[in-house]
């Protein structure tokens, strides 16, 4: 089974945008299929969390009750498998140090 990694404010993450976040007055800028800066704002729980997002740009967009993978979560899906929906997710290195912890 894999380990759980209680959010704590200050954490950073990685965070995947939806296709919203590309519409409205200001939106995100991103490079295709990589993650954006995040840091952990609020906690409500080890699957939710608030997230200042920082685009390709510097700017900031705050992101409430997002949802946050844990280890072998997978994103939510449409019917054909795309991925739709905004996340964030526990960077390579913390999965790495979570798992050295546990051993």
């Amino acid at each position: 089974m894999s380990k759980i990694i209680t959010p704590t404010v200050g954490r950073k993450v990685w965070y995947r945008p939806s296709e919203s976040d590309f519409k409205g007055p200001i939106p995100m800028a991103v490079v295709k299929d990589q993650p954006l800066d995040a840091t952990v704002i609020a906690v409500w729980g080890d699957r939710m969390v608030n997230v200042d997002v920082i685009d390709i740009t510097g700017r900031h967009f705050p992101v409430l009750s997002c949802d946050l993978l844990q280890e072998g979560d997978e994103p939510n899906k449409d019917a054909n498998g795309k991925t739709v929906g905004r996340y964030c997710e526990w960077m390579p290195y913390q999965l790495g140090q979570a798992k050295k912890e546990a051993a």
